[in-house]
This record gives C-alpha cells, sequence and structure tokens, in this order.
C-alpha cells in the first residue's frame, strides 16, 4: 500500500505531509508501524528523495497528554530556500507552552534501559498500551454483537468507525432536513443522550453506507447507542 502511495505521488509530483501520531498504538501483534521516510528510503532513489514532512504529537498516541500542547515536524529532502520560509513562518506563530515544549522533549528522549526511570517508563507505557488494545478489543466485539451494527477490528489508534445499518424511514427523515443520514443518527444520538460521536460522511464513505466515529475511552455507552439505531422504524 504505502509503495503505490509513494508511486503514485512521484508520478505527479506531489510532496507528503505525514500525519503519523499513532505510530506507537499499534494492537496487533502481527502488525507494525512503517514511517513514510522508512518505506521512502527502502525503494531507493528517485523516490527516497521526495519531499516528505513527518508530525508527531505528545498530545496523541500512547502518551495522550491533550492539554500539554506541543509537536514537531520532520521535514526531509525539501529545497533550503522552502525550509528557511517554512521556518520563518512558523518562527512568527505563537509555540507550544514552555509544558508542553517539555512534554514534547520527554517525548522524543524517553528514558533508556539502564537509567533509573526507565523501569517505571516503560511498566506505565505498557500499561496505556494494553489497556488502549483491551478496549479496542472489547468495542469491536460489543459492536459486532449487536443487530444493525457492524465493526471491523480496530489495529490501532484510538478510533473505531461503525458501520449502521439505517432504517429507511430515518433516511427520509434526513433527507427532509438536508442531512446526511449518519449526521442525522448523530444528532439524534447527542440529543437524546448526551453521547457525541463523527459521522462517518465526514471522513468519506461509499453511498448507501453509514459509519460514525467513536473513541475507544466511549466504549461504555456502546449499548446505550443500540436502542437509537431503531427509534425512527
Amino acid at each position: 500500500m504505502f509503495e503505490e502511495i509513494i508511486k503514485f505521488a512521484y508520478k505527479y509530483k506531489l510532496s507528503f505531509l505525514a500525519d503519523e501520531v499513532y505510530q506507537d498504538n499499534i494492537y496487533e501483534e502481527n502488525r507494525k508501524f512503517h514511517s513514510f521516510k522508512s518505506v521512502m528510503k527502502s525503494m531507493g532513489e528517485p523516490y527516497s528523495q521526495m519531499e516528505l514532512c513527518s508530525f508527531h504529537s505528545c498530545s496523541k498516541g500512547y502518551m495522550g497528554e491533550c492539554g500539554l500542547r506541543g509537536g514537531y515536524v520532520e521535514v526531509i529532502n525539501v529545497e533550503q530556500e522552502v525550509f528557511n520560509h517554512l521556518q520563518k513562518m512558523t518562527s512568527a506563530k505563537l509555540c507550544s507552552t514552555i509544558l508542553g515544549q517539555c512534554a514534547m522533549d520527554c517525548v522524543v528522549k524517553p528514558p533508556q534501559p539502564g537509567e533509573p526511570s526507565y523501569e517505571q517508563w516503560l511498566q506505565e507505557k505498557t500499561a496505556v498500551l494494553n489497556s488502549l488494545q483491551e478496549r479496542a478489543r472489547t468495542i469491536y466485539n460489543a459492536y459486532n454483537s449487536m443487530d444493525g451494527i457492524e465493526c471491523n477490528p480496530v489495529h490501532g489508534a484510538m478510533y473505531a468507525f461503525p458501520r449502521i445499518k439505517m432504517p429507511q424511514k430515518a433516511i427520509d427523515k434526513a433527507k427532509s432536513l438536508n442531512q446526511e443520514a449518519d449526521f442525522f443518527y448523530a444528532m439524534q444520538l447527542l440529543e437524546n443522550s448526551g453521547i457525541c460521536v463523527v459521522p462517518g460522511s465526514g471522513f468519506g464513505q461509499k453511498p448507501g453506507t453509514y459509519h460514525f466515529r467513536l473513541i475507544h475511552s466511549f466504549m461504555f455507552y456502546t449499548f446505550i447507542s443500540y436502542y437509537f439505531i431503531f427509534s425512527f422504524t
């Protein structure tokens, strides 16, 4: 898949903006994270010389320090003049707070084996990732046990994208309001239960299919949302 994307970008002279903030959140043992940088280099020239901007953050991934805003971008194979303009533009903006910068420093330079805090850091990191993995499995099993919902296995990151089978009456009601059916579903869920999900139409989906996005940590509300699927049958 990566190779096809890279070849497509090379053919049409496109640059890469790679969002790689969930590189540590992999829940399947037979899967691993592959950065665009590593794949490009493994393909050799001319692909290894393509322009790439890789983004990472301390507010995502296993760190999840959402209140501590900090991140970085690694700029690769970009002409010096372009990089200079990028640096000027960035320098003219507000930077992260000191606390956010400190958190980012901890992310890119974690404790190493033999250092005093390594064992505690590894224990805490492993516990967080194991918890996210268990939530991913639980939400997958829960959704697929329900009538009217299908969900693919969650292999990484923090989100599930269940597919919902919308009753025709609900679809017709959404059309009468000039709304996408899954947007209508999401709004009904929010207004009736206070549960907030993101309609799949905002991400793009096959015509005639309906989805929503949910964060793992809200899996306890999975069973509640079931009752709203057929509320317009």
